[in-house]
């Protein structure tokens, strides 16, 4: 079977699992990037997990980040990783995809497919037209840790979660209708809430020359411009980053530096080029987006305001605010964003508010007055901001002296993708896909190492 498809960026990767005596229960554990603010949940997997196989031990929580121990915890990792592949704690399986189907707290089901993708197709900077992309900035002061623990490391385990947009689901539910043909790998509850999994190996090569072929469809230069509507000079997007963009990006950064001493025969298929992840469909049910609010502290609302209104005149769009004494009455004026006007919620000491937008430059309410914010707290630095989840905590702390809170719409999901196309990225902190608890879990793991 072939299994590189250089022309959508896809590999049909080899996978190595757990032998059969370990306890998949406490083998799998949440994405590093979650929690970092609640020691009591990695203490209480720590003691879960005490004195059993686990991919725990071969992680970088980024709890720990802050802690005097990188250099050991480092050494660790990488001996824990030899040390599971020396005792087949880890074996090689086979080549093929693996279908996911998650079922969490918040949704009954959400559908995923493991696969490699082409890190020669994968370009972070603002801009990129390559075949897959970040969706918001990529931070490069937060690289550096994850390269240490990558670097030279035999194996790798995914929790990034790559997005396509297949509004008809043709790439992966397919799967689902035909499950008898495929094995069933694992089917078990996951730790500390995090729901309930089940992965079908897929090495049916009929099955895999169907996903292949639907890809490619996507990524078909037409059907790309026709579906947004976009210029010919626009390069196609086929795979865009959901959770775990800095993960890719540091796998890139090795794949940069380790190809220099390779040959070009060398390179096509190098382990290293390549980095696991799982593909989901913006269109599937279980995909949910979270806004991110923000809070302001600090800030003299009257100059802020005035400031605003300056921006956005300067931009050719218009601002207005409008002030309500009570939450009820702001909901009785409330709209729905149009093309020609955007809205989002504000709220101070004194007044619920809506801020209206008229003519935005931006695809997204967030974008625009993200743009506004950078440039504000760029000039006044003794103001500060936050990213906060929920509306309830956004509010209590935007009612505070000196605060100001800003709630934005959720994104629509069929916005994701064109506004990647063509505002090249989102804001930070726009969304997040579900709650920590939701996040991918480790489980499969892939050589990157000849």
């Amino acid at each position: 079977m072939k299994t590189f498809f250089e022309s959508i960026g896809v590999k049909v990767p080899e996978i190595y699992l757990p032998n059969t005596d370990v306890d998949w229960n406490k083998r799998a554990v949440v994405a590093c990037d979650q929690y970092t603010s609640q020691p009591d949940y990695w203490n209480e997997v720590k003691e879960l997990v005490w004195n059993v196989p686990s991919t725990l031990n071969i992680i970088f929580p980024e709890i720990y980040l802050e802690d005097d121990d990188w250099d050991e915890r480092i050494v660790n990792i990488k001996e824990n990783m030899v040390k599971y592949m020396n005792e087949w704690v880890l074996e090689n399986k086979w080549n093929g995809f693996i279908y996911i189907d998650r079922s969490t707290s918040q949704v009954r089901s959400r559908k995923g497919l493991i696969m490699a993708l082409d890190l020669e197709q994968y370009d972070y900077s603002k801009g990129s037209q390559t075949l897959m992309r970040a969706t918001e900035g990529t931070i490069v002061d937060r690289l550096p840790p994850r390269i240490k623990v990558r670097d030279g490391a035999p194996f790798e385990l995914p929790h990034i979660m790559v997005l396509i947009d297949d509004p008809e689901k043709q790439v992966i539910e397919p799967i689902a209708e035909e499950l008898d043909k495929h094995k069933k790998l694992y089917d078990f509850d996951l730790m500390m809430e995090g729901g309930h999994i089940t992965g079908y190996q897929v090495t049916n090569e009929e099955t895999v020359s169907r996903i292949v072929a639907w890809l490619e469809k996507l990524a078909n230069k037409e059907v790309f411009k026709n579906k947004y509507n976009v210029w010919d000079d626009l390069g196609v997007l086929l795979f865009a980053m959901g959770d775990g963009n800095h993960s890719f990006a540091t796998a890139k950064a090795i794949w940069e530096e380790k190809k220099k001493s390779l040959s070009l025969e060398e390179m096509q298929d190098h382990p290293a080029r390549f980095a696991l992840v799982e593909i989901n469909n913006v269109h599937d049910a279980g995909i949910t987006f979270e806004p991110i609010h923000r809070v302001l502290f600090n800030i003299d609302n009257d100059d802020l305001f005035n400031k605003m209104a300056e921006y956005f005149k300067y931009v050719w769009s218009e601002l207005t605010v409008e002030h309500y004494s009570t939450k009820d009455e702001l909901k009785e004026n409330l709209k729905n964003s149009t093309t020609d006007i955007h809205y989002c919620r504000g709220m101070n000491q004194e007044w619920y508010m809506i801020l209206w937008i008229k003519n935005p430059k931006l695809n997204l309410e967030v974008g625009n007055i993200q743009a506004f914010l950078d440039k504000y707290l760029a000039e006044n630095t003794e103001a500060k901001i936050d990213y906060v989840h929920g509306e309830d905590a956004t509010e209590e702390l935007g009612r505070k002296k000196w605060n100001l809170g800003l709630l934005f719409p959720i994104m629509d999901k069929s916005d994701f993708f064109k506004t990647v196309v063509v505002d090249w990225a989102l804001p930070r902190k726009t969304f997040s896909m579900g709650e920590a608890e939701e996040k991918r879990f480790y489980l499969e793991c892939r050589k990157i190492v000849k």
